[in-house]
């Protein structure tokens, strides 16, 4: 279990039968696992420079290995530290590649087969972000997700900026209004456009994923590394989102008015939104010619616009 964190399976069995006997000395350690002596005491020596294990100042010397859950977290962290150095290590080779090789066709664009594959390389490159995660969000989606957006949570939790946006697609799905909702609740900066033409994830803005299919879910994939292809795909990023409508309702907007704005600009229909915030058709299409008529909107999507502009709706 402990070689992931650099314990040899050796010195694994001698700590463990040492959770079983604490206080034990060299030699009856030596006696539990049938062991020459003075190799129990090069294990001990290396499970003291781990952490694993204190000795005492006792004649016999007395051996009392450390809780397992403090040891393991503290080796969990130096090998994370060792992983950080080693990532850093390989930024400074990257520089050391000649510029013509770095810029190999190869080396700007991987193709990703199946399903799977793609899944796993975007929780790869999630659990790498550490700075910012730009979304186009729409369907079909490649990974779970509730995996994706526990994932998603977690990088907020850890301070990562996330902006998203929502197609009216995404917002179409069962739940989809709400789980919206909850992502800018938890920290996510979201807006919604009527025309997302793709999906897109970016991260860090060092590299980028999308599909290779618009509509469809297909069994390829790309990842984008940095290239003039990476600051265009930014570029229509930040293009979208000054068209798009934020999701999140400002405090002194009514709640109700707010996400029939935020719906209105995705360009859903009356039906659909009244499906979303369980009122009759008839309501809803009322209310949205007042607040048209009120706006000034000669369109829904510019209904949504005005309500931007004049703060309804707020990040």
């Amino acid at each position: 279990m402990l070689e992931s964190v650099g314990v040899d399976e050796p010195d694994e069995e001698a700590y463990r039968a040492l959770l079983s006997a604490p206080g034990c000395d060299i030699r009856e350690l030596a006696e539990r696992l049938g062991r020459d002596e003075q190799d129990v005491v090069a294990t001990v020596g290396r499970l003291e420079k781990l952490g694993l294990l204190t000795s005492t100042s006792d004649d016999p010397v007395r051996l009392l290995p450390t809780r397992p859950d403090v040891a393991v977290d503290a080796l969990v962290a130096v090998r994370r530290a060792e992983l950080d150095r080693v990532r850093a290590e390989a930024r400074v080779l990257l520089s050391e590649l000649s510029t013509q090789e770095q810029y190999r066709p190869e080396n700007l664009v991987e193709v990703i087969v199946g399903q799977e594959a793609i899944a796993a390389r975007f929780a790869q490159l999630l659990n790498g972000t550490s700075h910012q995660l730009l979304v186009l969000d729409r369907p079909p989606y490649a990974a779970q997700a509730d995996e994706s957006d526990s994932t998603v949570r977690g990088l907020l939790g850890e301070g990562v900026v996330v902006h998203g946006i929502y197609s009216p697609d995404s917002l179409d799905i069962p739940g989809g209004v709400d789980e919206a909702y909850s992502a800018a609740d938890a920290g996510e900066t979201s807006r919604v456009h009527p025309q997302v033409p793709m999906k897109l994830a970016v991260f860090d803005r060092k590299i980028a994923l999308l599909p290779l299919s618009v509509d469809q879910l297909v069994d390829s994939a790309l990842v984008v590394h940095p290239c003039a292809l990476l600051d265009a795909l930014i570029e229509m990023f930040w293009l979208l989102w000054d068209q798009a409508v934020p999701v999140v309702p400002a405090a002194k907007a009514d709640p109700t008015d707010a996400r029939l704005m935020t719906l209105l600009a995705a360009g859903f229909k009356d039906d659909a939104i009244a499906r979303q915030l369980a009122l009759s058709s008839r309501t809803v299409g009322r209310r949205v010619a007042e607040l048209m008529e009120t706006l000034g909107a000669r369109t829904r999507f510019q209904a949504g616009i005005h309500a931007q502009r004049r703060h309804l709706l707020e990040d």
